[in-house]
């Protein structure tokens, strides 16, 4: 019976989002809410409907009125993701000053870390589980904001990252937890089928915080501490992929003397297709590494491999990742 339920989770989810997309769709169409596309980083031929994170938030609040009871922690889990969508809302349709866009990202993460989504680890103080749990939200929303640049990519990667959790929560009985994840991933899967190459609308800067939102949070409620130290690293290395994006363009961007947050083309998925890469080879790439480097995390969870093994796994996959982008 509970797994009824995870999968009439996940099912209705999809559903509910794969009809509701064409009408939303339309809606872009007719209110004019597009993608305009700028031949820097924006380099879709024409003009693509926004709202698909809107899409993607709708399909999960129905599904969760459905099989969820709102109890207060996920109260206040709704609370930080509907913040970071409507932000993202309003820079969609009028561009944010990058300073009022984390201004609310940081009032999003204090709903989180309120709602109990923070470390209790007890080898650290209160303050520095606090601390390092913020730095991990705002890194994650910044990250898919940021690798959101390409038809289907941080729905690809969301898919992986979200699965994996989910094989996790069920493992660990944290069922709760799983039910979240499947209503979510239904939902993306929803979005994914019209948001793939080429894609017919695109989930905007609300859809991409408020997949980076939940994927952060998510994580600081499982059970880590019931395994060993290393399962820690399990979540960096399942979102691998979003944190590599960000933590390269911080380099790059900072040793050509930009600042970190203003837009360049210098994402690797951007870098790819300049190499002569088509977007599906692109997506392909991108959710096979993201599938490896879930892999490695089950390993770090499992202590399958000792943790030299792991680093040096991890090194070489990190050279893999800069040789496929750089060379």
């Amino acid at each position: 019976m509970l797994f009824v339920r995870h999968i009439f989770a996940a099912g209705f989810s999809f559903l509910f989002g794969f009809y509701l997309m064409p009408a939303i769709i339309k809606s872009s169409f007719k209110l004019g809410i597009m993608d305009i596309p700028d031949g820097k980083i924006k380099c879709h031929g024409v003009p693509i409907p926004y709202l698909g994170g809107l899409a993607i938030y709708l399909s999960f609040i129905a599904t969760l009125c459905l099989v969820y009871p709102f109890e207060n922690q996920v109260l206040w889990l709704l609370l930080g993701s509907t913040l970071l969508l409507l932000i993202g809302m309003i820079d969609d349709l009028k561009v944010l000053r990058p300073g009022q866009k984390f201004l609310g990202q940081i009032v999003a993460v204090v709903c989180f870390l309120k709602g109990g989504f923070w470390l209790k680890t007890e080898f650290m103080t209160s303050f520095v589980n606090l601390f390092l749990s913020g730095f991990w939200m705002l890194s994650l929303i910044n990250a898919f904001n940021l690798v959101d640049v390409m038809d289907g990519l941080a729905a690809s990667i969301a898919i992986v990252a979200a699965s994996s959790f989910l094989i996790i929560t069920l493992i660990f009985q944290q069922y709760a937890i799983s039910l979240l994840l499947a209503a979510f991933l239904g939902a993306v899967l929803a979005f994914f089928f019209y948001n793939k190459p080429p894609a017919k609308i695109y989930m905007g800067d609300a859809g991409s915080m408020f997949l980076g939102g939940f994927l952060s949070a998510i994580p600081l409620l499982i059970s880590w501490s019931s395994h060993s130290f290393n399962a820690y690293y399990t979540p960096i290395a399942i979102l691998a992929v979003p944190l590599l994006e960000i933590f390269f363009l911080v380099i790059i961007r900072t040793w050509i003397g930009i600042p970190f947050y203003r837009g360049s083309p210098h994402h690797f998925s951007i870098y790819l297709q300049k190499k002569g890469w088509s977007k599906n080879k692109v997506l392909i790439f991108t959710s096979l590494m993201a599938v490896i480097f879930s892999a490695v995390g089950f390993l770090f969870l499992f202590e399958l491999i000792n943790l030299i093994g792991l680093f040096l796994l991890l090194v070489f996959l990190f050279f893999v990742w800069t040789y496929f982008i750089f060379v």
